[in-house]
């Protein structure tokens, strides 16, 4: 790689330079005394190297005087295919410096993490055969129940093994916490069963084989089979139906489709419809005993969530989005009791921070790492690319996993095929958990910070909802910079897939590049990466003139108000408003038909986010669009339908009035005919005497009640006794 130390060294600043004295070459082999002196110091370590990570970590083991990673965490970062395998590798200065002070940013805060707890009780469902082989290969390490899903194939004569037969009719939990449901109607009870194989002997429809399960589509009704099993009693057919649960610490299905049908199934459930798939189950499954920890991903605060109000709901898009099923509704609804909100089940949570992206109010927020966390860092990268003399940065986000790999053997194909450039020099990798995780706040704010574009690789691990609710989320972004006069394409799905497939192959195989054919003795790139590799030279879009020096905060909506004020003070146009599209929207306008509305105000208080208020003073519905996330809790709570949802960015007098509050409805107050005292409006009260003025309560000198406010109404009920009679109360 083309690597200049001193300019590095220049461009990083004098704090986060120190140490570029040399640059080395052969640091993990033959320069490897360089690191141990380094090691020894006690200083922090950032090695520009992750292909040697394991090695680097058993140098300072060995090295006396170096202090133990616990003491002294040794961090590393990849230079190479990110920046330096790459045809733009002798202008990637910039890019590099970037990397290497955000790699030397602290680590993110420790996050509470979800615990299981796994004593290796194993459910295997299937068929007698394929389910006896599986547990062969579990049986000395797990505690093995096989429930057999269909009266076919062979069971050891042997009697090792708990078995079952039955429909499974439920199948819930996680890792250490399953509950298998299922019932079982077949004739032969396999827990009395000797397999003496007398029944198979005896049956002449051949309708009993080595499962021990009688196939009733072929029974005639001969029972011979009851007469040869009297003394076993193990054949029945007037025994009802038994429905039995168990729990169950893992799940190995070997059915063709799958018992839990999700994109992200559960931790300890594994499905396996073929050999692949099993072998790579029963060793995951193997190794699935004892306690284990996982990150809790998220924050929930249900006091700002527009979910669900008053037994209405409203926002829903996290449940939608949801690929694991972890997350559900707490709505009090149709006789159900809940506390309202939702409920996100963090042991199910995988972690895709999907639910964070498409939440408007910010209730759920993504914690590995904090919102706070990630903008320093996307922060860091583009101050310190543009103090480097860096122009036009794309920020490409992608996840630690496969779309690390992705990048990787972009990186290697640029070093082996002429037709592929790799990264451009401009275009800065974010490795992420998860590329859900990461919304419009963020993408934002990455523009305000000075990135030209954002882009986000997508590669095969993203379930297909994750996909359209990232792109519903950068049309909304991309028509607020469109609107505000920022030519080009700022926000893009990167698609990869098929490459990491591809990618996941090749390291099977070995070291080498996946390919399709070769030419000249070098490996031909996968057309998928070669796709990758046009889409990543895209031209720049118009980026700002003056990057934002904000810092992110943990609250989505107040991240969003400073990337849309910094982005203000640069648009090149600035219109009253700017129409967004719909769902998606987190900002907008709510549409009063003044001539249905009657003031109740029961809108004011389904609002979750106090865009909604009355006035104290007089009968007076005002609204703060600033704090409207487009939840539609008041349209579906107005008894009149007279709210409409307006998705839009409203922009007049630079953005200000959109955090003042605007009068949608008023109307002159109705004052109580007995005290004078104003308690509603003139169309409230007509309404409530069209509909109450019939009512036998309220006929007579008693119809002047309907004037009254409610004190006024109790005194003259209980001063003029006559005028109520206890049949009309």
């Amino acid at each position: 790689m083309p690597l200049d130390g001193p300019a590095l060294r220049r461009a990083l600043g004098p704090e986060a330079g120190a140490g570029l004295e040399t640059v080395h070459s052969t640091l993990c082999r033959r320069e490897a005394g360089a690191f141990q002196r380094a090691a020894k110091g006690g200083d922090a370590l950032l090695v520009a190297c992750t292909q040697e990570s394991r090695l680097f970590l058993e140098l300072n083991e060995e090295t006396e005087g170096a202090p133990g990673v616990a003491e002294r965490p040794i961090r590393f970062v990849n230079i190479r295919e990110s920046g330096g395998w790459s045809k733009d590798a002798a202008a990637a200065l910039p890019k590099l410096a970037a990397l290497i002070a955000a790699a030397q940013l602290p680590p993110a805060e420790p996050v509470p993490v979800v615990s299981y707890r796994s004593a290796g009780r194993v459910l295997v469902i299937g068929a007698a055969d394929a389910a006896t082989r599986a547990a062969r290969m579990l049986a000395d390490k797990l505690d093995v129940t096989i429930l057999l899903s269909r009266p076919t194939g062979t069971l050891p004569q042997e009697r090792t093994l708990a078995v079952h037969a039955g429909t499974l009719t439920s199948l819930t939990g996680w890792l250490g916490a399953f509950e298998a449901s299922w019932t079982s109607a077949n004739p032969i009870d396999l827990d009395l069963c000797t397999r003496c194989n007398a029944c198979i002997d005896v049956c002449p429809e051949q309708a009993i084989d080595f499962s021990y399960q009688i196939d009733l589509s072929k029974c005639t009704g001969h029972r011979e089979c009851v007469r040869v099993c009297e003394a076993a009693g193990a054949i029945d057919f007037q025994r009802a139906a038994q429905a039995v649960s168990e729990t169950f610490d893992l799940v190995l299905d070997l059915g063709a489709l799958a018992q839990i049908a999700l994109r992200q199934p559960p931790q300890g459930y594994f499905h396996a419809a073929d050999d692949a798939a099993l072998i790579d189950a029963v060793l995951q499954l193997r190794e699935s005993v004892g306690e284990f920890e996982k990150p809790k991903f998220f924050q929930y605060k249900q006091k700002i969530c527009a979910h669900s109000r008053n037994e209405q709901i409203g926002c829903s898009a996290c449940i939608e989005v949801c690929s694991a099923a972890a997350i559900r509704s707490d709505a009090s609804l149709k006789g159900r009791t809940g506390g309202g909100g939702i409920v996100v089940e963090p042991h199910l949570c995988v972690g895709c921070g999907a639910c964070t992206t498409v939440c408007p109010s910010g209730a759920l927020s993504y914690a590995t790492p904090r919102p706070e966390e990630l903008g320093l860092r996307i922060r860091t990268l583009l101050a310190t690319y543009a103090r480097a003399g860096g122009i036009d940065a794309a920020l490409l986000i992608h996840s630690q996993s496969a779309g690390a790999r992705v990048i990787g053997e972009l990186g290697r194909a640029a070093r082996t095929d002429a037709s592929v450039r790799g990264l451009p020099a401009r275009v800065l990798p974010l490795e992420v958990w998860h590329t859900a995780s990461v919304g419009i706040d963020l993408w934002l704010s990455a523009i305000a910070f000075g990135a030209a574009q954002v882009r986000v690789m997508m590669t095969d691990e993203e379930a297909p909802d994750y996909r359209r609710a990232v792109a519903a989320q950068m049309e909304v972004a991309q028509t607020i910079l469109t609107g505000l006069g920022f030519a080009g394409e700022h926000f893009a799905i990167v698609d990869a897939a098929g490459v990491a497939v591809d990618a996941i192959a090749a390291t099977a195989r070995g070291p080498a590049l996946a390919v399709a054919a070769t030419t000249r003795g070098r490996p031909a790139t996968d057309p998928a990466l070669a796709r990758l590799d046009r889409t990543l030279q895209a031209t720049p879009a118009a980026g700002l003139r003056r990057a934002a020096t904000f810092s992110v905060q943990a609250d989505k909506r107040t991240t969003l108000d400073l990337a849309l004020d910094h982005l203000l003070q640069n648009a090149t146009l600035v219109p009253e408003a700017i129409a967004l599209p719909a769902p998606a929207s987190p900002f907008g306008n709510l549409i009063v038909d003044t001539a249905t509305c009657t003031l109740c105000l029961a809108c004011v208080g389904a609002c979750p986010e106090a865009a909604l208020a009355d006035n104290a003073d007089r009968p007076q519905l005002r609204f703060f669009e600033k704090n409207c996330v487009q939840c539609g809790l008041c349209a579906s709570t107005c008894p009149e339908d007279a709210i409409r949802l307006e998705p839009r960015l409203m922009l007049a007098d630079g953005g200000k009035a959109r955090a003042q509050p605007r009068v949608l409805n008023e109307a002159e107050p109705f004052c109580c005919v007995r005290c004078g005292k104003p308690f509603g409006t003139l169309r409230a009260i007509e309404l409530m005497i069209t509909k109450l003025g019939s009512h036998a309560m309220f006929q007579g000198a008693a119809a002047a009640r309907l004037k009254m406010c409610g004190d006024c109404r109790v005194i003259d009920i209980h001063t003029n006794p006559d005028e109520v009679r206890i049949d009309q109360l």
